[in-house]
């Protein structure tokens, strides 16, 4: 049963997406901050269990980062629509996002899988900072607006990422057809 929960995990960050867009659509940033927590949660228990209880799966390497994408997505497009946050910082994530999906996708047709590196994990992380940021500032207004500061490091990471996973994909030869 134990090799089931990782991916059980990841499957419920899924589920728990449309209530995101629920909080988000009602102002209830409480909620959304409780939802997106959990959702971060489950997301480093899945990846601690499959690693601790070698439970890695090629189902968890595609979907674990597919569900934080989405949900990530999910909440910049809230916030982007209500003005939290400006479109362009949106409109990186997503480019690097499709950018890192469609090389995932290649890969996968070589039958190849590449995990999760240090730099996008730390990106991920800032971004959920950034969020959860956002979700505090705007449930209570009096705070500074701080989060778009945590959003410029995030946004940094995430381009520091996206050029460290180019590299690696050049570097290991992954351009080389098949012999």
């Amino acid at each position: 049963m134990l090799k089931n929960v990782p991916n059980a995990l990841t499957i419920f960050r899924f589920i728990l997406i449309p209530f995101l867009i629920i909080g988000m659509v009602t102002n209830n940033y409480i909620a959304t901050f409780i939802l997106l927590t959990v959702s971060a949660i489950t997301d480093i228990l899945d990846g601690f269990i499959a690693r601790k209880f070698n439970l890695i799966s090629d189902f968890g390497k595609l979907m674990d980062p597919l569900a934080d994408k989405l949900t990530q997505i999910t909440v910049l497009v809230g916030f982007s629509l209500k003005e939290i946050i400006p479109f362009w910082i949106l409109g990186i994530v997503l480019i690097k996002e499709f950018t890192m999906i469609s090389g995932a996708s290649f890969l996968y047709g070589k039958e190849m899988v590449v995990s999760s590196k240090w730099y996008g994990k730390l990106s991920t992380v800032t971004l959920y900072i950034a969020m959860v940021s956002s979700l505090i500032i705007n449930q209570w207004e009096t705070l500074p607006k701080f989060d778009i500061y945590i959003y410029y490091l995030a946004l940094g990471l995430t381009i520091f990422s996206l050029i460290m996973y180019a590299k690696t994909f050049v570097k290991d030869g992954y351009l080389k057809k098949k012999k």
